[in-house]
């Protein structure tokens, strides 16, 4: 009875180690729990450690050391199955190459409302010299304040903001977003469907803004709601808006999209990652540094803040920013894109 026992908890293990390592395969990645579990890969290998080691001090026992063994085998390439996942992803991300005039550079940040002060994040964009900068739960107050301290500075930016019902007084900050934009990229303005909330994210708020002479990227700073368990159909409906938002064309996007690339599985286009467009870190190293909590080393975290591009751009490298939270429970990224001729 108790090998039955045995092997049917094998088998169950095994299953579960597939289910992990590949979620996509089995169409699972927006599933609770494999959603949360699979978030942070880091964790999960260190979680396979541990089995791996408890399996073999059982196996000191006569009569369990076949099923610790079994046991520790599953174990052994569940570790290694997502530690080959992070490491193709990217874990050692080099220093961004150096800006040409034609190269543009992207910072995400979800500041967590008051949490980062204005000068910190204005003296973030001035040291990595971004152009577009996402910043969701960021308050439109705040962003004019950055914009003031880098006009002084002399790197302008406009500011561009979306907020979801301004009418009650002392909402939370989530429920807004922020985007700065260099005028080195042309005027840039709200689409009005963004503004008004008729075609957005559900819980919390993104931007849309477009070029208003027709020229350049259509640029998105996006903000998607946490997978909660209460929560999945909003989140995943989050998704496929952020999606929808990159149908082809020229397109950037940035921000805090709370999924990582696997829960993006179902929703590439045409060989994109999100819609049509392609993760930036994922492709310069940096993918499966963590960006959220702060509380965890990068490694042990969750990639869930991106900045995302289509074919017109190419990712020449990226970084996570560990080093400025103070305050955030999500680190910066930066990213570096070139125009493909």
């Amino acid at each position: 009875m108790f090998r039955l026992l045995g092997i049917l908890f094998t088998v169950l293990f095994a299953i579960a180690t597939v289910v992990l390592a590949w979620p996509q395969f089995f169409h699972l990645e927006q599933t609770f729990p494999i959603t949360q579990l699979v978030a942070a890969r880091g964790l999960v290998v260190l979680a396979y450690l541990g089995i791996l080691i408890l399996a073999l001090l059982l196996a000191i026992a006569r009569p369990l050391r076949g099923f610790a063994a079994s046991i520790a085998i599953v174990a052994l390439l569940g570790a290694a199955a997502s530690a080959g996942v992070g490491a193709v992803r990217g874990v050692a991300p080099s220093a961004l190459p150096e800006k040409t005039a034609e190269s543009v550079r992207v910072l995400a940040w979800n500041t967590a409302g008051e949490a980062v002060a204005a000068e910190e994040i204005a003296q973030t964009i001035v040291e990595q010299k971004a152009d577009i900068v996402a910043l969701p739960e960021t308050t439109e107050a705040v962003g004019e304040e950055i914009a003031i301290m880098l006009r002084d500075q002399g790197r302008p930016m406009w500011v561009h903001h979306v907020q979801f019902r301004p009418e009650v007084e002392r909402g939370p900050d989530s429920w807004q977003t922020t985007l700065l934009i260099s005028p080195n990229l042309g005027d840039y303005s709200v689409i009005q469907s963004s503004a008004d909330g008729s075609s957005n994210t559900g819980s919390v708020p993104s931007a849309v803004v477009m070029p208003v002479d027709g020229k350049g990227p259509t640029v998105v700073a996006v903000h998607t709601v946490a997978p909660r368990p209460d929560d999945m159909d909003g989140w995943r409906e989050d998704l496929r808006w952020v999606a929808d938002q990159c149908p082809g064309g020229n397109v950037i996007m940035a921000g805090d999209f709370n999924a990582t690339v696997d829960h993006m599985g179902e929703l590439g286009k045409n060989g994109g990652d999100l819609g049509a467009c392609l993760d930036a870190a994922s492709r310069t190293g940096a993918g499966a540094l963590g960006t959220w909590p702060t509380s965890l080393p990068s490694l042990a975290g969750a990639p869930i803040d991106h900045v995302m591009a289509t074919a017109q751009w190419r990712a020449s490298g990226s970084q996570v920013l560990d080093g400025n939270a103070n305050g955030s429970d999500h680190r910066a990224l930066i990213a570096q894109l070139e125009p493909v001729r």
